[in-house]
């Protein structure tokens, strides 16, 4: 498939009075054409702060793109000007935020907040304007569209006010669309419903999305790929089945090993990735993660690792994968996942070799 939208060793700080907030951390992506591409971490990764980076909708002060690409059909997105931007906003990529009771404006009817984008970026009034909002509103699954009209945002319940937002992101047709954990504000029945939504239009529309999220089952429903944030940085990057069934890093190990099952026992403590994410005003040096990762080597609290090859797909920044890295069995969650879905992989026979644990 053909790469819509590349990000290059992209860094992004905020400056307080503390000091410089490293956020993001040489990040480097591709997207490709209809596909789903989810950024998954815990909170304070970084996936928010990459995705504001590519909108440029990064307040300066006291954010900063301090460094990277972000290559979109042959422009360099964050060397362009505010007014330039203006014409690529809601047009060609557009962003669907977390909570639509403030992503909306609640002085303005349903109908003028949906036309506003298509009044700028395609000219459309009047009839033209009604009947296309109209089309957007029948999109999303909004039922009775006419009567939405004129309503306001708080006379709709949070499912519907996030399928407008939906339909406000879709009103000019864009070629990207991010989603920053358009889900969290919902209960879960709901949740459900916009996730089959998205699914649907991306289905009609080939949009390419960008999915924010810290729900990897969420993922697991959404993605044909992930990459894995972690104090800023990229640690893992694959197919869906890779990451959920043949991940390589050990903080992947601790997100995936921390999901509820149903076949868990109930008295049995959820596994948790011990302590917390390190402090970006001052990085450590290393392995962001070492300090939390049971695995770690010497040298991870001296040298970063690179990113390693796992396939063609699949790339990992672990020094677990250095040719001369003892063999370690992950976690038991992880090996029986492997083991029920990919027991002919390279990753299911290595545990099998008696490993340290």
């Amino acid at each position: 498939m053909e790469t819509i939208l590349s990000v290059r060793d992209l860094e992004v700080s905020f400056h307080t009075y503390a000091g410089t907030v490293q956020a993001v951390r040489g990040v480097s992506f591709d997207l490709k054409k209809g596909e789903t591409l989810a950024i998954v971490g815990e909170s304070g990764s970084g996936k928010s702060v990459t995705s504001k980076a590519i909108m440029r909708l990064i307040p300066n002060p006291p954010g900063e793109i301090t460094n990277g690409e972000i290559m979109f059909e042959g422009k360099d997105l964050a060397k362009l000007s505010e007014k330039e931007m203006l014409k690529i906003r809601g047009r060609d990529i557009a962003m669907i935020f977390q909570d639509p009771m403030t992503s909306l404006n609640p002085t303005m009817t349903i109908y003028k907040q949906i036309a506003e984008g298509l009044k700028q970026h395609q000219g459309l009034t009047g009839e033209d304007a009604k009947k296309r909002t109209l089309e957007l509103l029948t999109l999303v699954g909004i039922p009775n569209p006419e009567a939405r009209l004129k309503q306001y945002p708080h006379q709709l319940s949070g499912g519907m006010r996030q399928r407008i937002v939906i339909a406000i992101a879709l009103a000019c047709n864009p070629k990207v669309l991010i989603a920053d954990e358009p889900t969290t504000a919902l209960d879960v029945t709901i949740q459900a419903q916009i996730l089959e939504l998205l699914k649907d239009i991306q289905q009609k529309t080939g949009t390419a999305i960008i999915f924010i999220t810290h729900d990897l089952g969420v993922v697991a429903n959404m993605a044909d790929r992930v990459a894995v944030m972690y104090a800023g940085r990229l640690v893992e990057k694959g197919t869906v089945d890779e990451i959920f069934y043949e991940p390589r890093h050990p903080y992947t190990w601790g997100l995936l090993g921390s999901m509820p099952r149903p076949t868990d026992d109930r008295n049995e403590a959820l596994p948790a990735i011990p302590g917390t994410p390190p402090n970006l005003l001052d990085p450590p040096k290393g392995d962001a993660f070492a300090p939390r990762n049971p695995y770690a080597m010497k040298i991870d609290f001296e040298k970063e690792p690179p990113m390693f090859q796992v396939s063609d797909t699949h790339f990992a920044s672990s020094w677990l994968l250095h040719p001369q890295a003892p063999a370690v069995n992950p976690p038991r969650a992880i090996r029986e996942l492997a083991l029920k879905y990919r027991p002919d992989s390279a990753f299911a026979k290595s545990f099998t070799k008696g490993g340290a644990e």
